[in-house]
């Protein structure tokens, strides 16, 4: 599993005119999943993400996650963050899961970060989705975890 987090003040995502997901002060996860990802990659990513300390503290470090900034996070399903662009100028997608394995995948990345004490909002798996965001920082990571 693959995820480009950013640090946020504020983010949302509609499909259509409709507002799916919106969230204040936290994290935008798009959340890409590979064809060889299992419930393990789901479960370190959660923690991993939960657990991230990209947040100021009073001295203006980056040492608190965001459990501890009492943070939301909106979580955005994205295939193509396994998009290869290594051969010709259209990019290959053979990397990415298959939506019957990366959608029970995504679901459970969500429920365990739920689980965490965390608010998450989501997209919808699969739509075609706009997303707004304004970014605090800078602040853009990405965290990939190996394949099972």
């Amino acid at each position: 599993m693959r995820v480009v987090l950013q640090r946020v003040r504020r983010a949302s995502v509609t499909i259509g005119t409709e507002c799916v997901g919106r969230i204040d002060h936290g994290l935008l996860i798009l959340l890409g999943v590979h064809r060889t990802d299992g419930p393990e990659q789901a479960n370190w990513l959660a923690d991993k993400v939960a657990g991230l300390r990209i947040f100021e503290d009073p001295d203006g470090k980056m040492n608190l996650s965001v459990l501890d900034k009492d943070g939301s996070i909106l979580v955005v399903s994205q295939f193509t963050l396994y998009g290869s662009c290594e051969k010709g100028r259209r990019p290959s997608f053979i990397e990415a899961a298959h939506p019957e394995i990366a959608e029970p995948l995504y679901e459970r990345f969500v429920n365990n970060l739920k689980a965490l004490g965390i608010p998450v909002a989501t997209g919808r798996f699969g739509a075609d989705m706009q997303v707004e965001l304004i970014n605090d920082g800078p602040v853009t990571i990405v965290v990939d975890c190996d394949a099972g």
